[in-house]
């Protein structure tokens, strides 16, 4: 019978995690699924947890929580493979604030439903990030994306805003951030195929579709086809900026002039000026970082979902 090990993170989506678990033992003992739940404790807790689950034998390491929850169960699961402890599937229930790791997968958003996903069973093998530099020079995965300039200064600013959630405080923190980060830093941005030189204000490398709860970063994004989707805006007008964030919140960003998607396996970003802020999957990459260069590491982790992508 398949032992499934569920990591919650109690503060996630300012505190749904926790009030979740009732409801999470409830649906996961419906489907009569042999789980044992546990909470983290700090940050970094969670690949600590997942690589001793898969030390005890347990064959499926599901993240209870947010986007930094699943980031960091992925880096369990892969520090696990890498190191020949062993390895273990991944589930996923979303219970965080954008929940974009989720959404990116086709693993669905309710409770109920995405506990019924677990209990069907049905898997896919999906590609995942690894990004070098910032405040990791030795390296960290990612398994949705890694956002380099005004996205990344969106969810820092998102952080500070304690009395709204989910999408809504992306929102906010988005048309704050048009006039703290308005000028974009001079780029270098090597590709396999080319190299380009120009001020950016945004370089997205996606693996996965979704970012920030609700802007869709690469629309046509896939985990599964070996390669990065990378959005890159160029500078822009603040009014500009405005209209932007419209159109990837429709995912139809492609259709103006200062946005370029351009797909690749390997991505190094260069600071040719100023500095790179940079998130992967929500979690803080770099703060004043001069380069970061992320490869991506085809069909590395075996996900539990219930969609097609």
């Amino acid at each position: 019978m398949t032992r499934f090990k569920i990591i919650v993170n109690p503060i996630s989506g300012r505190g749904h995690g926790a009030e979740s678990i009732p409801n999470i033992k409830k649906y996961m003992g419906e489907a009569g699924l042999d789980f044992d739940l546990v909470c983290t404790e700090n940050p970094w807790h969670a690949p600590k947890l997942t690589q001793q689950a898969i030390a005890d034998g347990y064959d499926v390491v599901v993240s209870a929580g947010g986007d930094g929850t699943a980031n960091e169960v992925i880096n369990g699961l892969m520090m696990a493979k890498k190191s020949g402890l062993g390895t273990a599937a991944m589930g996923v229930l979303g219970v965080g604030r954008g929940n974009d790791f989720a959404y990116s997968m086709g693993i669905p958003s309710p409770l109920k439903a995405g506990c019924q996903a677990i209990a069907q069973n049905y898997r896919r093998t999906i590609d995942i990030g690894w990004v070098r530099g910032g405040l990791f020079p030795e390296g960290r995965y990612f398994g949705n994306g890694l956002g380099i300039g005004f996205d990344a200064v969106v969810g820092f600013e998102a952080l500070k805003l304690k009395r709204l959630h989910g999408f809504a405080s992306y929102i906010v923190a988005a048309l704050k951030t048009i006039f703290l980060y308005f000028k974009a830093p001079l780029v270098r941005i090597k590709l396999d195929d080319r190299e380009i030189t120009i001020p950016a204000l945004m370089v997205s490398t996606m693996n996965g579709t979704r970012l920030g709860g609700g802007f869709m970063m690469a629309p046509n994004g896939s985990p599964e086809d070996g390669l990065f989707d990378i959005c890159i805006a160029k500078q822009v007008s603040r009014p500009q900026m405005f209209v932007l964030i419209q159109q990837f919140m429709a995912g139809t960003q492609e259709k103006h002039p200062a946005i370029e998607i351009v797909r690749s396996t390997r991505v190094v970003v260069t600071a040719m000026d100023g500095e790179l802020p940079a998130h992967g999957d929500g979690e803080t990459i770099s703060i004043d970082g001069k380069e970061l260069s992320m490869e991506l590491l085809p069909k590395q982790l075996e996900l539990i979902t219930s969609n097609s992508l």
